[in-house]
């Protein structure tokens, strides 16, 4: 299945349009023709069976012939992870928990950070793409960046972790203290890790400090292995 986006899609419709870029992939790269049948989703858990009826490459119409919802997932993963320096990195990140699982993302700047802006349009379109890629039909929230401490401070319902590699500090098996069927939230820092204050401060407001194994992680591999852990954890 090769799976299109379309966020302006709804259950209600009977006819979409496609923007001017996609149309144009559809008909003059994969040659698609008017009465060909496309799969799309609108990253809110739909997917639509669609037909080809104006081959337009600048403006490429469909009809819906067909439509499903997928069944929620019972639990739901906010990753806040630390900006990588270089930000090749953390697009990667943002990739593969998609693939993995993630429900919701928002950079966090901390003590530590090295890169202080991110471009949340270049961020989405990695989503949106990974989204499609692992024929996903529910695209991760992405959240504005946030001042780490503000973000603390913040009602946050479930489970709240920080995974922190603070010598002398003890830290929990993230494994051993994920309930499935749960909301949770992970903190993963930056290079450098989070700063004492930093830590002291989520730990005031009551978030676990857990551990994600012996080795020394990137941010980036640590958000995975996060993520990994949560979806295996919800695993029927």
């Amino acid at each position: 299945m090769q799976l299109f986006y379309n966020p302006e899609i709804d259950e209600n419709q009977k006819n979409i349009e496609f923007p001017r870029d996609e149309s144009k992939h559809i008909i003059k790269v994969l040659r698609k023709n008017t009465g060909d049948v496309l799969e799309v989703t609108n990253g809110r858990g739909y997917l639509f069976s669609v037909r080809i009826t104006d081959a337009n490459p600048n403006r490429c119409k469909a009809e819906i012939i067909a439509s499903e919802k997928e069944k929620p997932d019972d639990w739901h993963l906010h990753l806040a992870v630390a900006p990588t320096k270089m930000n090749d990195r953390y697009e990667w990140f943002l990739e593969k928990a998609t693939e993995i699982g993630m429900h919701e993302v928002t950079p966090v700047i901390c003590d530590h950070s090295e890169r202080k802006h991110v471009k949340l349009n270049r961020f989405e379109r990695v989503l949106q793409s990974a989204m499609k890629q692992s024929l996903h039909f529910t695209l991760p929230r992405l959240n504005e960046a946030q001042n780490l401490k503000d973000f603390l401070e913040k009602e946050i319902s479930g489970q709240k972790f920080i995974a922190h590699c603070e010598e002398g500090m003890p830290r929990f098996q993230l494994k051993d203290k994920i309930k499935a069927s749960a909301e949770v939230t992970i903190l993963i820092g930056p290079e450098g890790d989070f700063s004492s204050e930093e830590i002291e401060l989520a730990l005031k407001n009551d978030w676990q400090p857990v551990s994600l194994g012996n080795s020394r992680l990137r941010t980036e591999t640590a958000a995975i292995v996060a993520c990994h852990t949560v979806a295996l954890a919800n695993q029927e």
